[in-house]
């Protein structure tokens, strides 16, 4: 996914084009979309935004990404506004339909994910703009007979400042649509930014405050009734059989039936569905799995370490290297399984009828749900209507089409539009988790405690063998998933070794914010600590000197050192912990100060973050996602676990499977590196390094190594 030299080299417009009596700007990456059509009907272009312009004045902006709090519905069209010389706060926004012009081109399908909104946008949605804005200008000189830079745009208009006289950009749109398209694309400089680089209001925040956004849960329509799913508890187990009699005697209860997926109670309501599936009594064929237990699971892991792996990274002669060098230091990590929990637990609402069928979902993946409603459906899928509401949390969870092909299998046997809706039980125990990671280390320091040989091996369950297998390589024994955060280790040791073991205990795994960066994160910033210590030297120090080929994860540590006060002094029973990553274009820094009680208890009380992401759209969504990922991934460090005995997930609900609660919560400052690189990722790099910074922090206080999660000092 190599972004930067693809986004930063001339992008295509393709086509203007009169739709309705206006103006329509289509733009594209180099190779990935086709010309447009003038029917009003054709889908936009690739890879991600349109602009409309009517003669009203009303100018829309097409978004081709999910909003699940990370501030797309700003962000994206503040790239073509700024551009456009328009007024963010007037531009319309709708959601882009399915269709291939749509695909990101960092994640190769229509999709939002992998922190790539704004990467993938910067260069592209700008240009749009700047084009538009430019053939605006040129309709408007030829109107007035007069040369192009004798005008300006200016919100929303065209002026020619000579003689005072201005044409609306909804004056302007025909003449516009009827002109060729710049060959040259001027961009507004840094220096000229109206919105870029500057704290804008989040655009989506109002409709959250009075109620009137709409998620997943909030669609109604006529005749809308709603259905619960019962499934087998153990991960691949089915019905043997069932009575639904008393389900049926439920006040409310329409229909009670079994799918492939299990049993399906559909009724008026939330409540009777629920109530109707409480009452069901059922058989299960539990399957091969019913015996599966965590600690089964883990010592298949740890017997699998024992032998090599698909080799993911491999520098010079590590052998050698152990062999010559006087000190050596070895470690085994584990990170369990982990769930998304989002606030909002999966649904989906189909409205089924025999030649078409039309979709309301919270999704991440707008086309996934096309394609899988069509083919469960039985029908073309461009005859399947699919429309994104806000996601109430996404996180990975959202990119998964189990729901969406549970609900039309459902609606194809009800005969009315139709809403399917998990319980919290459902979302934490038919999950796709975060995979569980079991790594062996060892490292060698020469006699000046410098780090000389890194070997690191990594087992798990694999991601890409289940979603994506054609991702898989070296004859599908590695998943680049599994090892991201750990093969790109940027620390110059001069002999690597990391190498990967793919064990499927049968547990679904899917992509966790962050993805593999989450564990590996931990564990190689946890392990780099422990060479330090080892070295008799400041973590901090230890890291910069170690990072001479990598100068922007060196600023961020040295200005989250400084930010944090490091190497001040801390009362009793306290410690900073740091570390550092890149990940998804950007490179974060972060120290943790953390307290522990006589009995063991742990609070975090402050985290300081430094992020270089480049470009910068929206600094106040840049902080806000800092802070968000401080809070995911502190839930996860001191309270995230998934484990299962019986083939079962043990967990159920907050109740034992907890969320950080608000006095828990640490003060967050977020410092962001001023830059002009290329725009990174934001709402996925501030994960990886506070479980380490956390755990390096403990350490520090306490003198106990962390190495395996959620953090429990009694067992440490």
């Amino acid at each position: 996914m190599n972004d930067d030299t693809d986004l930063q080299r001339r992008t295509l417009l393709k086509a203007s084009v009169a739709v309705g009596g206006g103006l329509v700007i289509g733009f594209t990456l180099p190779g990935l979309a086709r010309l447009a059509r003038a029917e009003a009907a054709s889908p936009a272009f690739a890879p991600n935004a349109w602009i409309r312009i009517a003669p009203d004045d009303s100018i829309t902006i097409i978004v081709a990404k999910s909003e699940m709090g990370q501030g797309v519905y700003t962000s994206m069209p503040m790239l073509v506004a700024e551009e456009l010389e328009v007024d963010l706060h007037k531009v319309r926004i709708e959601n882009a339909p399915p269709g291939k012009d749509y695909i990101d081109p960092l994640l190769k399908m229509q999709a939002t994910g992998g922190s790539t909104s704004v990467r993938s946008g910067w260069r592209p949605l700008r240009e749009a703009g700047a084009a538009a804005r430019m053939m605006l200008i040129a309709a408007a000189a030829t109107a007035w007979r007069v040369k192009p830079k004798e005008c300006r745009a200016e919100n929303g208009a065209v002026v020619h400042a000579a003689s005072k006289r201005r044409l609306t950009y909804g004056q302007l749109a025909d003449a516009a649509a009827r002109l060729p398209l710049p060959e040259k694309i001027a961009l507004k400089e840094p220096k000229e930014f109206r919105y870029l680089g500057k704290p804008v209001p989040r655009r989506d925040t109002p409709a959250k405050v009075n109620g009137s956004a709409v998620f997943g849960t909030d669609v109604k329509l006529p005749g809308l009734l709603t259905a619960t799913l019962l499934r087998c508890p153990v991960f691949g187990g089915k019905v043997a059989s069932f009575d639904g009699e008393a389900a049926k005697a439920i006040p409310g209860v329409r229909q009670v039936f079994q799918t492939e997926d299990g049993i399906a109670v559909v009724a008026d309501g939330f409540w009777p569905a629920k109530k109707g599936r409480d009452a069901l009594k059922v058989r299960w064929d539990e399957g091969g799995l019913a015996g599966l237990d965590s600690a089964g699971i883990e010592r298949r892991f740890e017997m699998a370490a024992a032998q090599s792996g698909a080799i993911a990274r491999r520098e010079n002669d590590v052998e050698t290297a152990f062999r010559d060098a006087p000190t050596r230091v070895e470690a085994v990590y584990y990170a369990p399984f982990l769930a998304h929990a989002t606030m909002e637990p999966m649904n989906c609402t189909v409205d089924l009828r025999p030649d078409r069928c039309e979709i309301w979902v919270s999704t991440q993946a707008p086309a996934w749900v096309q394609a899988t409603a069509a083919k469960v459906a039985g029908l073309p899928p461009e005859v399947v209507k699919v429309n994104v509401t806000y996601l109430g949390g996404g996180f990975g969870r959202r990119f998964e089409q189990d729901f969406i092909a549970q609900a039309v299998r459902i609606a194809k046997q009800v005969g009315a539009p139709v809403k399917l809706v998990w319980t919290r039980e459902d979302d934490m125990q038919h999950d796709f988790y975060r995979p569980a990671a079991y790594d062996r280390l060892s490292a060698a320091l020469d006699a000046k405690g410098r780090p000389v040989a890194w070997k690191q091996r990594i087992v798990g369950p694999s991601i890409f063998k289940r979603i994506m297998p054609q991702n898989l390589e070296q004859d599908g024994r590695l998943d680049a998933s599994s090892v991201e955060g750990a093969a790109n280790l940027p620390y110059a040791i001069q002999n690597i070794l990391i190498d990967y073991i793919m064990v499927d205990p049968g547990v679904p795994v899917g992509f966790w914010r962050s993805v593999g960066n989450s564990q590996n994160g931990f564990i190689t910033e946890s392990f780099i600590d422990e060479l330090a210590a080892e070295a008799k030297q400041d973590p901090v120090k230890f890291r910069l000197r170690l990072l001479d080929k990598h100068p922007r994860h060196q600023a961020v540590l040295k200005l989250a050192a400084e930010k944090a006060g490091w190497g001040g002094k801390l009362p009793a029973g306290e410690g900073r912990g740091v570390a550092v990553l890149g990940s998804f274009g950007s490179f974060v820094a972060e120290v943790a100060e953390v307290a522990v009680d006589k009995d063991g208890a742990v609070r975090v009380k402050r985290v300081v973050c430094a992020i270089d992401c480049g470009s910068v759209v929206n600094p106040d969504t840049v902080k806000a996602q800092l802070e968000s990922a401080v809070t995911f991934a502190l839930t996860a460090a001191l309270k995230g676990l998934i484990s299962l005995k019986n083939g079962r997930v043990e967990q159920s609900n907050f109740h034992d499977y907890p969320l950080l609660r608000i006095d828990e919560m640490p003060r967050v400052e977020v410092h962001i590196l001023q830059s002009h690189e290329a725009p990174g990722g934001v709402g996925e790099p501030g994960v990886p390094p506070l479980a380490p910074a956390v755990a390096n922090a403990i350490f520090a206080a306490t003198g106990k190594r962390i190495r395996r999660l959620p953090i429990d000092l009694k067992s440490a």
